[in-house]
């Protein structure tokens, strides 16, 4: 008996002693490659304790969230202008926050919200809150400040993963963003107009919202009318910038000021919902709605700058027209009011290998059903090449599912070339170029013009405050349509000044500075 009774305590010894190393080395091997791992690690240790039952209360969302929102401070290169003079773009300072371009004391600062998403020191935030920053610095909540090195930043969804050496950091909880609902409670968390943590309620007013702030200089897929016709005509499909920018935002009545950007909206059980972004408003304060990028958008681009380094994103292959109750552009013959008309299929991609065809509608994906452009873009950006999407198709008044396999950035690689070869720099601008598409002119009412791509820190264009897709018309009185154009009139100056016209979605300008 005692032989039987010592062998089952051995035994229950050495089960709870497997147990425990078990658990310790699946603990180690859990430290996680991607922030889903890292967050299901982290909270299944720490369960999120907040509630939204019963009344309206939102005091331990906010104790849960607040101190994993940081305070982003950034410091750029001194540009050469003079101090206390205004930029003759102030009247198109960016919704976004972090100070715009005005001339400023050198060296030139800024500041923005992050979102820390793992405890070791992963942050997320927006791309436009450290887009050509020097030097990133983060404000912890016990206000320690840490500098951070800038891990990945994707312009096409304004989105950026900065990493601080620091350890046991408080963790926000990711939620998902397709259970967000219409009239649903959410708190913005961040650092608006420099004051410290800065906690606003409201609801969202809707989602799945584009307002054409990121990747102005891009037109997208969406053809106009004008070149739908030249291409029935010719057969030729127009040469744009492959659609690589996102939009689809929720938007919420949320005070959300300069300084939030890249903050948090997390819902009533304190769980990451969206990154702030954008406002829209006339003065560039709240004054109107508040835009965030879908934390389930977020979640991909921050996991592939993780694995990769880079962002991998998976294309369909089509251009399209939505379709709305407005007169329809000539040529696209439906009665249908909504969904996405095909009206191109580009060749060597995964629709076309699909069988998808020129006038078909795209309802639906995945089973959801689909409105509008934002409605596809968002679901296909977290997608992957390689990976499988399932698109609800209407042909000839009967609606079929077609399974396409995305392709990679070669599968648009003529677009996307096409557009490079015809971006180049000016380097007494300290700027890059690419010609504006028929769509942009026609769009803008103008019959010239070339769009900055990009501007060089310290260069002519940053000093006087251009920005990054502005739409130049004539360079000393001179209609441009090319690089080739702008080199050829920026030696006819008058008075030792360069004169440009340009414009935005706001209207037209004009500014001159002194030729170098």
């Amino acid at each position: 008996m005692k032989k039987i009774l010592g062998i089952t305590v051995l035994a229950a010894f050495i089960g709870g002693a497997a147990a425990i190393g078990g658990y310790k080395l699946f603990e180690r091997n859990q430290t996680g490659n991607t922030i889903s791992e890292k967050q299901n690690l982290y909270f299944a240790n720490n369960p999120l304790k907040v509630t939204s039952a019963g009344a309206t209360d939102f005091t331990q969302a906010a104790a849960a969230v607040a101190p994993g929102v940081v305070h982003i401070k950034t410091t750029y290169a001194a540009s050469g202008g003079s101090q206390g003079s205004s930029s003759p773009f102030d009247m198109m300072e960016d919704f976004f926050g972090g100070g715009g371009r005005q001339m400023q004391r050198q060296p030139r600062a800024a500041s923005g919200s992050g979102v820390i998403i793992s405890q070791d020191g992963y942050i997320v935030t927006n791309n436009h809150v450290v887009e050509n920053a020097e030097k990133v610095e983060v404000v912890l909540t016990d206000r320690r400040k840490v500098e951070a090195k800038v891990i990945g930043r994707d312009p096409n969804t304004d989105l950026a993963l900065i990493k601080v050496n620091a350890t046991d950091l408080p963790v926000v909880k990711m939620g998902n963003s397709d259970n967000v609902q219409v009239g649903e409670w959410v708190l913005a968390v961040g650092f608006p107009l420099d004051l410290q943590t800065t906690v606003t309620a409201g609801i969202v007013s809707a989602k799945n919202r584009s307002i054409g702030i990121i990747g102005r200089e891009q037109q997208g897929n969406e053809i106009t009318e004008e070149e739908y016709r030249e291409y029935q005509r010719t057969g030729k499909r127009p040469e744009r910038p492959a659609n690589t920018s996102i939009e689809s935002f929720i938007q919420t009545d949320a005070a959300i000021n300069p300084g939030n950007s890249g903050g948090a909206l997390v819902n009533a059980n304190g769980e990451l919902v969206g990154i702030n972004s954008a406002i829209a408003s006339q003065s560039g304060y709240n004054q109107g709605y508040g835009f965030a990028i879908p934390v389930n958008l977020a979640r991909k681009i921050v996991d592939d700058f993780m694995k990769y380094g880079s962002v991998k994103r998976g294309y369909i292959g089509v251009n399209f027209i939505p379709l709305s109750a407005d007169e329809k552009p000539k040529g696209v013959n439906t009665a249908e009011v909504s969904g996405l008309y095909v009206n191109d299929v580009v060749a060597g991609g995964g629709a076309a290998a699909a069988g998808i065809k020129s006038g078909d509608i795209i309802k639906k994906v995945d089973g959801l059903v689909i409105n509008d452009s934002p409605d596809l873009q968002e679901r296909i950006g977290r997608l992957n090449p390689g990976d499988k999407v399932k698109l609800g198709v209407l042909r000839d008044g009967s609606l079929k599912d077609i399974t396409v396999t995305l392709k990679g950035e070669a599968s648009v690689g003529l677009t996307a070339n096409n557009a490079a070869s015809k971006t180049a720099e000016v380097s007494k601008l300290g700027a890059t170029f690419t010609p504006a598409t028929p769509a942009q002119k026609s769009k803008l009412g103008i019959n010239s013009g070339v769009v900055v791509t990009s501007v060089t820190t310290g260069k002519a264009f940053d000093n006087i405050g251009v920005e990054k897709g502005l739409i130049i018309t004539k360079v000393n009185g001179q209609p441009v349509n090319s690089v080739a154009d702008v080199q050829k009139a920026l030696p006819q100056t008058r008075n030792g000044m360069v004169y440009m016209s340009g414009v935005t979605g706001q209207g037209a300008f004009n500014f001159s500075f002194p030729a170098q």
